[in-house]
């Protein structure tokens, strides 16, 4: 039970910086939907370029994440010498990549179709090169076990971000109306949407400030021996990664080439960018676990076979991302007003498809320790191999036909199909005890509430949300009665008499 308030606790303050800041970059999502109306496809570019920065990324890091948490946890092996001999493996791939990026811009532009702003790509690769490196600071907060520090630099991060998009989408316009002298000289109203990937830059480079302490205070050494060692163990989770990623990018990177109108696709492209931001909730509780989670297990696996742990850990993941998944759709009527344009509005039949999705990579995430604990990183490869195929194929086959909801229906098809792949595998090579009666009654309990807030929906708002706060005040009450007691939660034990 310690183990897991102490993992508890770590994933309530990265789920407040994950969670917390994901709230705040919702202000960007009626920020941006409101400057880029539907129609001009402006929010298709910015979701174009980011599903291929997603991409990048992984690969900049190529799975050094997690092999410096396995290294660096092992009793034989020096953690600074870790940290240092990764910092510099990480440092010299971004500034090749970068100087290879900037070398090579007009055709690299030209190719992905932004051959008159060839500069956004320049930009997003010095984001890129930045964020790669910043990723293993961010990495050694975490094996420090430092999550305010942490917090607080992605917090600050996004913050400063999203003043800068308000500075350049909204006090810009209105200052060159108003005043246009004060600002001329560096401000183009026509420049639109590169604004977004300015205010990035400028973010990324402030943020390199704060990792000073952790980038200094002790000799940078290369150990090509341990770096050998550590590279066989990450490639298969490179492969991973970049499969992995391309899961969730592929539709979004390959929808302008295999939509029939070139126009429409942009259009498309940004209502489904726009409207899969309203399943962020999934994205945030997802991510928030997999910061306080990775540390952990490889932490625990120190001490011997935690392996009911795991199993707990699972069945917790699950009730609470459905409890997520309930909570957005019941109040989708209030979420949606995050997209300022109505016009966005006729996506939002992806977003419980997309939450399903998100759920079910949630769950592959906890299911895929059993290959890092036994150092058979290759089946994770595969198996988001296998998820990438199924993806790709779906959208060539139906994309052309029924747009971005096929993209929704192939993401849901494919990640469904790695986790029950994933789960019968794990169990012959590293079984888990699962309560998989437990976590079923859940799963039928939240598809029977779901089913029935779509069965009754008064004209009236109110009464529509009242209904569906009582059918999740149901879910709330059985999670009370059956897992979590009132009594065992600190805060509230206080406050409950004990007989």
């Amino acid at each position: 039970m310690a183990n897991l308030k102490s993992l508890a606790k770590d994933t309530a303050i990265y789920g407040m910086s994950s969670i917390l800041g994901k709230f705040l970059n919702y202000l960007l999502v009626p920020l941006y939907t409101a400057s880029f109306s539907a129609e001009s496809g402006g929010y298709g570019v910015v979701t174009h370029i980011y599903a291929f920065v997603a991409l990048l990324q992984v690969l900049l890091i190529y799975g050094m994440e997690t092999g410096f948490f396995r290294f660096a946890n092992k009793k034989d092996e020096n953690p600074t010498l870790v940290y240092s001999s990764i910092l510099i493996s990480i440092g010299c791939t971004s500034l090749l990549f970068l100087l290879l990026c900037l070398s090579f811009l007009t055709p690299i532009a030209s190719t992905l179709g932004y051959a008159d702003n060839p500069e956004f790509i320049g930009m997003m690769a010095v984001v890129l090169a930045l964020d790669a490196f910043q990723s293993i600071p961010f990495a050694y907060l975490r094996y420090k076990q430092r999550p305010i520090k942490f917090a607080s630099i992605k917090l600050f991060s996004i913050a400063f971000g999203i003043a800068l998009n308000l500075f350049f989408l909204i006090a810009c316009p209105w200052l060159h109306t108003h005043y246009p002298e004060t600002i001329s000289w560096f401000y183009d109203p026509a420049y639109g949407v590169g604004y977004v990937f300015v205010a990035n830059l400028i973010t990324s480079a402030a943020q390199m400030f704060f990792f000073i302490p952790e980038l200094t205070g002790f000799t940078y050494r290369f150990d090509k021996e341990l770096m050998k060692r550590i590279f066989r163990y990450s490639f298969p989770l490179l492969i991973l990664g970049v499969v992995g990623i391309l899961n969730q990018t592929i539709d979004k990177i390959i929808f302008p080439f295999i939509f029939p109108d070139e126009k429409e696709a942009d259009i498309q492209l940004g209502i489904y960018g726009a409207s899969t931001k309203i399943a962020m909730v999934m994205a945030m509780f997802t991510q928030a676990f997999r910061y306080a989670y990775e540390p952990f297990v490889f932490g625990k696996n120190k001490e011997g076979d935690n392996r009911q742990v795991y199993a707990t850990v699972m069945k917790f993941f699950i009730i609470f991302a459905l409890f997520g998944f309930l909570a957005v759709m019941f109040y989708i009527d209030i979420l949606k007003y995050v997209l300022r344009d109505p016009h966005y509005w006729v996506g939002l039949k992806v977003v419980p498809i997309v939450m399903a999705a998100e759920l079910f990579m949630g769950i592959y995430f906890n299911l895929s320790f059993w290959y890092k604990l036994i150092d058979e990183t290759r089946w994770g490869a595969w198996f988001s191999l296998i998820g990438c195929v199924v993806i790709v194929t779906l959208n060539v086959l139906f994309v052309p036909v029924y747009g971005y909801v096929a993209c929704a229906w192939a993401g849901l098809t494919g990640y469904a199909l790695i986790t029950l792949i994933s789960y019968v595998m794990g169990q012959k090579k590293y079984p888990i005890n699962y309560d998989l009666k437990s976590i079923g009654i859940y799963v039928l309990l939240a598809v029977v509430l779901y089913v029935l807030s779509l069965g009754f929906v008064p004209e009236n708002i109110i009464l529509r949300l009242l209904f569906r706060t009582a059918l999740l005040a149901i879910y709330i009450l059985y999670i009370v009665k059956k897992d979590l007691p009132l009594s065992q939660i600190p805060f509230l034990n206080r406050f409950i008499k004990k007989p």
